[in-house]
């Protein structure tokens, strides 16, 4: 006897979305999470009297407006704002970037003429290739399978409908996305811009969440996963929940519960139950068990199939590859309570510019060398750090007059070299993250009145980011699209019958977007149709 249709492990935002999608198409669901609160990494708590704050991830941009409208997430009390401005980079020789709506053009003109000029076209071109490639985050990429049979067949149309897409774009287009997918994202602005903090903030976007340097071929694809976003329906623009990230994942778990699916919490999965080639339920850490005709998996797939699934139910190929699924963020995270708002040396005082993303990397070589002090060092003494201010926008997170801020800290090694451990070198990195930011804006460190630290092994720990990637695996070309978890495996379906991906781990990869658990799901609905009508 089936105790529930479909069990889903974890209760991030994807395990979220499959759940509410699956109980309003009327299939009885279940979501078993192993924290005393669903959400995953998308959670808002209090890490200091009277401070809270989105404790991992920690901005909104590429959650998908289909599924925010499908799940009538507004009316589950989910609001979105955008910053007034969206990046601010300061530099130490006092110059700086202000980016934005009606800001961008005039800002880059006081650093360079020929960027002012060029700007618009590069901007267009990445928004021209990110609405083709947008079509793409709601469907299954083509899956590549043996043999010719009905799946065959099913895939054979599905890379005709892909092909048909990219149809769309022109061939110097086509160039511009072969590029993009396979060289860096250094060499590209290199060759468009000559100012450094206007190459930087693109290239930013190449490294955030990305354990390489902006001058790694591939990581151009990463700095295009990141145009994709779209806030309120502008296009490019990013924001901020009201409430903090926590809110996108309540207003989904009242969206699933809304249907009739059960969310349980302090659930945590020891073992997927096989029986004769087939996932048929979980085993809970308590030594419960919940059977299902259906399994599905929000969690790191290396995680799932090294970890819950027995190995001798695995094809030992299938096995031994994803051993080697490569995660690696590279990512130090912080939330700091604060006494007053910074003052930056480029631009002092209170202004639009500290609801944007701040970003402290002045250029791509700044960058490059904060990857390689990581990887002989363990941490960069001169790390990549972006600052964002959400109390600037949202008065709910701190008392009055005081603010709480996010640090999104790069690059650390997610193992430490020498066998050191991040439980002993913690607190020394997150001085170092503050002197930091107090180069930049004097006062910062006296005005930290409260922080929480969270090293790679913290994010593994406490949300199961293996290496603390916050992608459920690296955006690199052999974990992308038809290869995201593996070729023959990119359709949802896992290498058991009964068993399904719906995390970041499956395309379109990581990013609060809703997106795999939103196509996992239309995959699961459509094996079941076919056995059950």
């Amino acid at each position: 006897m089936n105790e529930t249709d479909v069990v889903i492990i974890g209760a991030g935002h994807n395990g979220l979305t499959c759940a509410a999608y699956l109980a309003m198409a009327g299939l009885r669901v279940k979501v078993v999470e192993r924290r005393k609160v669903v959400g995953g990494a998308a959670v808002t708590e209090e890490f200091h009297p009277g401070f809270r704050n989105s404790v991992a991830a920690y901005t909104v941009s590429l959650l998908n407006p289909r599924i925010i409208a499908d799940l009538k997430l507004a009316e589950h009390g989910l609001k979105i704002v955008e910053r007034r401005a969206q990046n601010f980079l300061p530099s130490p020789d006092g110059s700086y970037l202000l980016s934005g709506e009606g800001r961008t053009v005039q800002s880059v003109a006081k650093l360079s003429k020929h960027d002012a000029d060029c700007i618009g076209a590069f901007t267009q071109e990445l928004e021209a290739i990110a609405d083709v490639l947008r079509q793409f985050v709601l469907r299954a990429p083509p899956n590549i399978v043996e043999g010719f049979g009905t799946g065959a067949i099913r895939e054979v149309f599905n890379a005709f409908g892909a092909a048909n897409m990219l149809r769309t774009l022109s061939l110097e287009q086509g160039r511009d996305l072969l590029d993009l997918f396979t060289r860096s994202a250094g060499e590209m602005l290199d060759q468009r811009f000559e100012n450094d903090l206007v190459k930087a903030l693109f290239g930013f976007d190449a490294i955030v969440g990305n354990y390489v340097s902006p001058y790694t071929p591939g990581s151009a694809y990463v700095m295009l996963h990141h145009a994709f976003g779209e806030v309120n329906g502008k296009k490019g623009v990013w924001g901020h929940a009201i409430g903090g990230m926590g809110a996108i994942t309540q207003a989904t778990a009242r969206a699933a519960r809304g249907h009739g699916a059960e969310i349980g919490t302090e659930a945590g999965v020891r073992e997927v139950i096989v029986e004769h080639d087939r996932a048929v339920g979980v085993v809970l850490d308590n030594g419960k068990t919940v059977r299902a005709k259906y399994v599905a998996s929000s969690v790191n797939p290396k995680l799932l199939y090294t970890r819950l699934v027995p190995a001798e139910a695995l094809p030992q190929k299938f096995l031994a590859r994803i051993k080697n699924w490569r995660n690696g963020s590279g990512t130090f995270r912080m939330n700091v309570a604060l006494s007053a708002l910074p003052s930056f040396t480029a631009l002092p005082g209170d202004g639009d510019h500290l609801t944007a993303g701040i970003i402290l990397a002045p250029s791509l070589s700044y960058m490059d060398r904060a990857w390689c002090d990581a990887r002989a060092h363990g941490w960069s003494r001169e790390p990549v750090i972006e600052v964002l201010i959400p109390s600037t926008l949202d008065d709910t997170l701190a008392p009055p007059g005081q603010h709480v801020a996010s640090l999104f800290c790069q690059h650390v090694a997610p193992e430490l070299p020498d066998g050191k451990c991040w439980d002993d070198h913690r607190d020394e990195v997150a001085d170092l993250m503050i002197a930091t930011v107090e180069t930049y804006a004097p006062g910062f460190a006296n005005s930290v009145i409260g922080r929480q630290i969270l090293s790679p092994l913290d994010l593994e720990r406490q949300f199961g980011l293996l290496g603390g990637d916050i992608f459920h695996g690296a955006l690199t070309l052999n974990q992308l699209f038809s290869a995201r978890p593996m070729l023959g495996h990119a359709d949802y379906r896992g290498p058991l019958k009964g068993l399904y991906h719906c995390g970041s781990g499956a395309h379109p990869g990581g990013g609060v977007t809703g997106a795999p658990g939103h196509n996992a799901a239309r995959v699961i609905l459509g094996d079941h149709r076919a056995l059950f009508g």
